[in-house]
Order: structure tokens, then C-alpha cells, then sequence
């Protein structure tokens, strides 16, 4: 597939690096193993949703966006990224966690729910295990409108036909 002819924003630095693993392939006495390192690609930590981001923030920013919104679980890396991309291209990120376990959102946890913060999230929700996610951010989005702003959805892990 040609994928030249959907706008994209770029945040990775070419291909995903591949490393050799010598130690444990001679651990275990097998083949040479590698491993992807999506953990090396561009914004915070990268990750494997980072490409997906490139062409999802390209839509978002030709749709006239100001705010992502997107979800995840309460330590979600695709919220983490999603919400870097954000503050890369200048724009506000609001997130919708599920709290899948009662009580395991902890707004001062480290991590990833440091890492909202310190990379300035405009808003956090959290919703108990369950919950519909897309009704939930699409309340996020009505607020946002109200706000006389433009969101845009992202739904979790961004799987989507973008």
C-alpha cells in the first residue's frame, strides 16, 4: 500500500531498530535472537503506536484540531504518546483512563501517570473498569466543544480505519 497519499507528521527517525541479543540467545542455546526496539523511536519512549500517531495527529491537525482526546488503561504508553505527539505539534490533550482494578489509579503514581503530568495533559478522566470509552470520550469531546474548541478522537491503541 502507498501510504504517500495520506498526510503524515513525522516523529519517527527512520526504521525501528533491530538488536542482536547475544547473551540470551547463548542463554538459551538457540538461535541468534533480536529484538525490535520500538522503545528507541521518537517522542516519549516511543513505542509501537508511534507511527500510527503520524498519520492519526496529520488528520487531526487538516480537520482544524486543537485537543486530542484519546484512552487508554491508567498506565496506557498509547495516552503517553498520544499525548507527546500533542505537545509537539502545539496542541491540548485531554485522556480517559479506565481504572480496570478499583483503586489503581493513583494521580501522584510514577510512570506514565508522572509522565502525564509533567508533560502538561490538559485533563485526566477516569472511569471505573468497563465503562463504553468511546461514549466517554465523546463527552470529553462535547465539553470541548462547549469550550468553543475543535477535539478530535483517538480511540484507544488508535485502531481506527485512518
Amino acid at each position: 500500500m502507498n501510504l504517500s497519499r495520506f498526510p503524515r507528521r513525522i516523529y519517527t527517525e527512520g526504521e525501528t531498530p533491530i538488536e542482536h541479543l547475544p547473551q540470551f540467545s547463548r542463554s538459551v542455546g538457540g538461535p541468534d535472537i533480536y529484538i525490535k526496539r520500538d522503545d528507541l523511536l521518537g517522542l516519549t519512549g516511543g513505542g509501537n503506536k508511534t507511527r500510527k500517531l503520524e498519520f492519526l495527529v496529520a488528520d487531526a491537525l487538516s480537520k482544524g484540531a486543537d485537543t486530542l482526546i484519546t484512552c487508554g488503561a491508567v498506565q496506557s504508553n498509547h495516552c503517553r504518546l498520544t499525548l507527546s505527539a500533542a505537545v509537539k505539534e502545539g496542541l491540548k490533550c485531554r485522556l480517559v483512563l479506565e481504572e480496570r482494578v478499583a483503586g489503581s489509579y493513583q494521580a501522584d503514581a510514577s510512570g506514565n501517570n508522572f509522565l502525564f503530568r509533567l508533560l502538561g495533559v490538559e485533563e485526566i478522566t477516569v472511569v471505573p473498569g468497563g465503562s463504553n470509552m468511546m461514549d466517554e470520550m465523546n463527552k470529553v469531546a462535547a465539553e470541548v466543544a462547549r469550550e468553543g474548541r475543535r477535539g478530535y478522537t483517538i480511540p484507544g491503541g488508535g485502531s481506527n480505519p485512518i
